[in-house]
């Protein structure tokens, strides 16, 4: 058996904090990575950060994140939207529901800042 403890990033506060309370959201320094995209952020140092930091999609094929948004940001749409895809295609797949459930701050924040980084308004 595994000694080591598990890391958990997008599931860290699941099972911590009340859902519906937001303030109990923000004492765990949530909307804090918003607020530096609003303030201290261009757009496109947002999506490099985002690439830096390798991050990947939640789907089967785990695209880059980073040039997902580089790509959105590039198209010259009169209107761009983010939209949240939480449909849970494979049997016995939870995720999305867990994180929608448990963590809603954390998905609306994200949300924003790539809408922020993309130019949706």
């Amino acid at each position: 058996m595994s000694q080591h403890k598990q890391l958990r990033i997008a599931l860290n506060n699941c099972g911590v904090i009340d859902p519906e309370n937001i303030q109990e959201y923000i004492a765990r320094d949530g909307y804090m990575a918003l607020g530096k995209c609003l303030t201290e952020l261009k757009p496109a140092d947002v999506i490099n950060e985002i690439k830096e930091a390798g991050l990947r999609g939640r789907g089967g094929g785990g695209f880059p994140t980073g040039l997902k948004w580089e790509i959105a940001s590039k198209n010259e749409a009169d209107q761009k939207y983010v939209v949240c895809n939480a449909d849970e295609g494979d049997p016995g797949a939870f995720m999305d529901r867990s994180v929608l459930e448990s963590d809603p701050h954390s998905v609306i924040e994200g949300m924003i800042i790539a809408a922020t980084a993309i130019g949706a308004h």
